[in-house]
């Protein structure tokens, strides 16, 4: 065979077979972690992949998501978000209380840090000030602590009577303190008692409503938790049958059948959630994106409970209601 055909014969091939493929460049990860439980609140999870998708990412498709849940034992959070950090995620996301965002900050000072936070986070030590959160973290904040006055307000206003009201909180969640704060300084201000009572175990929320059946008291306000939210059927259904009135820290009770609810909308929170850790992904550093503080509340009542405890919802407190089930 003469030369030139070899060479030709060899450009021909060269022209045909295929070139090595470009490496693509890697998917970032994101680490979301919670105290919650995989089956707890499964629509959060939703809403912060919502918000994800607003700012372009889609899990599977240009970003990965590795889960980590603490099933409601606080005590594996650290284990959980260092290992997160081991893995050199892109970014962070705490959610299911201050617990979750005080694990991932205890384990990385540099990989950013997204939250979805019902307390202070200038107040809890996160962030420097909440237009300039400084360091590596940021996220969304809703004062769940600070509406529990607020909330037992509207309970007063359907239940006027000088008697006594509980207040349910989960004492592993630091929160709680505020919760319990926000809501003595509320009952001094009407004159009205407040009992306090721990619940962070569904044995607990069953002893909460044991506690309730001896005692003189006219009405419950259930604070403010992601555990206690994510038992939310147990503890409507024992309000139903004991004839409790009730008022929630979110309006996914009074859906189940609870009477009211006081608070943010908690979904929207975590789809801002999701919004800002696609930003973090784009580039932009916590440092410099301002907590962004949720400035949706609803108040929700449900008439139907209403009528079934024998209350008569005032025209005034109704008509201040953002949403009332008939």
């Amino acid at each position: 065979m003469r030369r030139r055909d070899v060479m030709v014969g060899i450009v021909s091939a060269a022209a045909v077979w295929p070139f090595p493929a470009r490496a693509q460049p890697a998917m970032p990860v994101i680490g979301y972690l919670t105290s919650l439980g995989q089956n707890d609140r499964p629509n959060l999870r939703a809403a912060f992949r919502r918000g994800l998708g607003e700012a372009g990412y889609v899990e599977g498709r240009n970003v990965a998501i590795e889960y980590r849940f603490a099933e409601n034992q606080h005590d594996r959070l650290p284990a959980l978000a260092a290992d997160l950090a081991e893995r050199k995620v892109a970014v962070i996301a705490a959610t299911g209380g201050g617990v979750s965002v005080l694990a991932a900050k205890a384990a990385t000072s540099t990989i950013p840090i997204v939250f979805t936070f019902g307390g202070d986070p200038v107040r809890e030590g996160l962030v420097s000030s909440l237009n300039r959160p400084g360091g590596n973290i940021t996220g969304a904040t809703f004062f769940s602590v600070e509406i529990g006055g607020k909330a037992l307000g509207l309970l007063h206003e359907l239940i006027p009577a000088p008697a006594l009201i509980a207040l349910m909180v989960n004492p592993r969640n630091p929160e709680s303190a505020h919760w319990i704060k926000s809501a003595q300084e509320a009952a001094r201000t009407l004159g009205r008692q407040l009992l306090v009572l721990n619940a962070s175990t569904p044995g607990e929320i069953d002893a909460v409503f044991a506690t309730l059946r001896q005692q003189p008291v006219a009405a419950l306000l259930a604070g403010g938790d992601p555990y206690l939210s994510a038992r939310r059927q147990q503890i409507v259904a024992l309000a139903t049958r004991d004839a409790i009135p009730a008022i929630y820290s979110n309006r996914e009770f009074v859906a189940e059948g609870g009477l009211m609810s006081y608070g943010n909308d908690i979904h929207d929170v975590y789809r801002r959630a999701g919004v800002y850790t696609g930003r973090v992904l784009k580039g932009e550093k916590p440092s410099d994106l301002p907590v962004d503080q949720a400035i949706r509340f609803e108040f929700v009542i449900n008439l139907k409970t209403a009528k079934a405890l024998g209350l008569v919802v005032p025209p005034n407190l109704s008509a201040r209601a953002d949403e009332v089930i008939e």
